[in-house]
């Protein structure tokens, strides 16, 4: 089947690739307002774009009303923002700072997260996550009705238990990250997996 996402389907496009693209990694993006009000939100449109620099976009879509979200809003004016990787023990917490909640009210408090001071943005990293990517806003593109914030990673938090020391590397046999599946309530857990390695 052909599906026409200009026309006929164009109404559908968010729920079809939503429900198509997938396991898609999840962003608990935590920034700040420029009156110091903490706000933390997921997003599932969201990805590493590359390394050299280390770069990461995500996109917040608008509320109903067509006014930006909070995150939108608080990287605007502060151009800083905090990605906080998402694995199984804090999966129904981000799934609480998805609530609507009033601008300014602090999600992680409602979500039972802890705000652990980062090195250099000034938007907190979450402790409870496995890692965090402290990130400056590189600069935000507008395509149509989707906004794109690209940002550029300083600093790489991760538990302790995640780091080889000596490999300089990931131990991703302990990280258990979850990822968004079929739009509007599913998602998956990472653990089974496979190897496969590229040919010469």
């Amino acid at each position: 089947m052909e599906l026409n996402l200009e026309t006929d389907y164009a109404d559908r496009a968010y729920t079809l690739l939503a429900s198509l693209v997938t396991p898609r990694p999840i962003a608990l993006v935590t920034t700040i307002s420029a009156d110091g009000r903490v706000n933390a939100a997921p997003f599932s449109f969201f990805n590493l774009l590359g390394a050299n620099p280390p770069i990461c976009a995500f996109a917040p879509g608008d509320r109903e009303d067509g006014t930006p979200r909070d995150t939108a809003r608080n990287v605007r004016s502060t151009h800083e923002f905090v990605v906080n990787l998402v694995d199984e023990t804090i999966a129904e917490a981000m799934n609480q700072c998805a609530a609507s909640l009033p601008f300014g009210e602090n999600e992680l408090t409602r979500a039972g997260l802890t705000a652990a001071p980062s090195s250099i943005v000034k938007p907190p990293r979450i402790a409870e996550s496995p890692a965090s990517l402290e990130c400056v806003e590189w600069g935000t593109l507008q395509i149509g009705g989707n906004r794109v914030i690209i940002g550029l990673i300083k600093r790489l938090h991760v538990r302790g238990e995640l780091f080889d020391l000596e490999k300089k590397r990931i131990n991703t046999d302990k990280l258990f990250t979850i990822g968004r599946m079929a739009s509007p309530h599913w998602y998956c857990k990472t653990r089974d997996r496979f190897e496969m390695k590229r040919p010469d």
